[in-house]
């Protein structure tokens, strides 16, 4: 018996069916840019110009234009490296993790939180970079080569080393994952081009047929990857806390940061998810895809993970107690009451607060709200690192080396250069790439459909 009523179900509204989807999706690749997307760019460009005068400028000079001391040797430039890493951390997790699991409510959001992970460890990687001085005569010295002056490597047993293996792999594998997934939705924009266009994008869809053997290599070597990256969002931050955890600073020789910066890029990473998708559902139209029932799921995550966030605040100061060491003792007072004060409780605010108000369905499926916690959760999150970094290190053994740091318009300046970067790669992709992905919704519509007839 055929049923006459529209399909609705909580991931897709509006009674979509497949020939919509392709409509709804190609429109933002096919039409031309909408004066917001312009406006959004004008705005990107902006941030990326100012800031390229203080990357030209530390590259020229030095890192001597940050506001770097004899005893903070890190600052700003690896707080930032470790938040751009975090920022990226959802995307693997959505891709990879939630495929394993089968959920369904990922389809709408992975593709944006991949793309998201391949920009945001590229601006990550500019401060390790950034802070060689002189990359263009050193940067080949973090690579695992026998060098030509003889046979001196690398320090393998340095936990910096680990994190060039580290997110390097990342990089990679999120990259081959990220275009797989384009590959048929690149096929179905080709089929619809014509001219230059259908060249650029039949040459990306890789000859791209549809055909059932097509799809079940497609959906086998999806399912490799997405095995080979979930190791990945347990490794990667882990080993971003290693640069901490193996020092004898105190405030970081902890064990408790390996599943604490996880949970934590877990943390921020959704909550830059929901902050793009959010601007994107508006921007692009996709309230069909990108429903209420997503952003609720997503802010459960962020809750469960902001409160694991919370229990690991409260465990390292209960493991400084107990331990007895004087210095581990004050480095935590230090934190709360210190001259970085002002940081700690912003932090605390931010992050341990902020989320606990999704316990409320109400503000949990309200869009203003969820934008609005989003961007106070990744604040809050830039305060962690900030928190971590430099009020471990202002103060350590020695009251005769304690110094402060106040970061230069230089250090400002490039931070600002990695937000421009970032949000004009991601314009670009949003207007030129599928944002969503259109075969995977497809899949939803189809099944939901074959439910409603009988």
């Amino acid at each position: 018996m055929q049923v006459t009523s529209s399909v609705r179900t909580p991931l897709i509204t509006g009674g979509k069916t497949v020939h919509d989807v392709t409509e709804d999706i190609c429109r933002q690749v096919e039409g031309k840019p909408s004066k917001s997307w312009l406006l959004g760019m004008g705005m990107a460009l902006t941030a990326f110009g100012i800031g390229f005068i203080a990357v030209a400028a530390t590259l020229w000079e030095g890192i001597g234009m940050w506001g770097l001391n004899k005893t903070v040797g890190w600052a700003w430039d690896i707080t930032n490296f470790v938040w751009w890493v975090g920022i990226g951390h959802a995307g693997t997790l959505i891709s990879a993790v939630l495929l394993l699991f089968r959920q369904k409510w990922r389809m709408a959001i992975n593709r944006a939180a991949e793309a998201m992970t391949i920009f945001a460890v590229i601006c990550a990687a500019m401060f390790p970079v950034l802070h060689m001085g002189r990359p263009w005569l050193g940067a080949y010295w973090a690579l695992p080569l026998p060098n030509t002056f003889g046979s001196l490597w690398v320090n393998f047993n340095s936990p910096l080393l680990w994190d060039v293996f580290a997110i390097s792999t990342y990089f990679s594998v999120s990259l081959v994952f990220w275009y797989l997934g384009l590959v048929p939705d690149f096929a179905t924009i080709r089929d619809r081009a014509t001219g230059i266009r259908k060249k650029i994008y039949g040459a990306l869809s890789l000859g791209w047929d549809g055909a059932a053997r097509t799809w079940s290599r497609y959906e086998s070597v999806s399912l490799i990857l997405a095995g080979l990256a979930t190791p990945l969002v347990l490794s990667v931050h882990t080993i971003v806390s290693f640069d901490f955890a193996t020092s004898v600073i105190p405030g970081w020789h902890t064990t408790i940061f390996p599943p604490y910066f996880v949970a934590g890029a877990i943390f921020s990473g959704f909550a830059m998810v929901l902050t793009l998708m959010l601007v994107t559902r508006r921007l692009f139209k996709l309230e069909d895809y990108i429903t209420i029932e997503h952003i609720s799921l997503m802010n459960i995550v962020i809750t469960v993970t902001g409160s694991i966030v919370g229990i690991a605040y409260i465990t390292e100061f209960f493991v400084a107690w107990y331990s007895g060491v004087p210095a581990e003792q004050y480095a935590f007072f230090n934190r709360m009451q210190g001259p970085y004060w002002w940081a700690y409780w912003s932090m605390m605010t931010c992050n341990v607060i902020s989320p606990q108000l999704f316990w409320s369905k109400r503000i949990r499926t309200s869009i203003s709200a969820t934008f609005i916690i989003s961007i106070i959760v990744n604040i809050g999150m830039w305060f962690e690192r900030f928190v971590i970094i430099v009020t471990s290190l202002h103060r350590d053994y020695l009251p005769s080396s304690w110094s402060m740091f106040y970061p230069t318009v230089y250090d400002m300046g490039v931070y600002l250069f990695t937000f421009g970067l970032f949000f004009t790669a991601f314009l670009l992709f949003a207007k030129f790439f599928p944002v969503v992905n259109m075969a995977e919704i497809k899949s939803i519509v189809k099944s939901s459909s074959e439910k409603q007839t009988a």
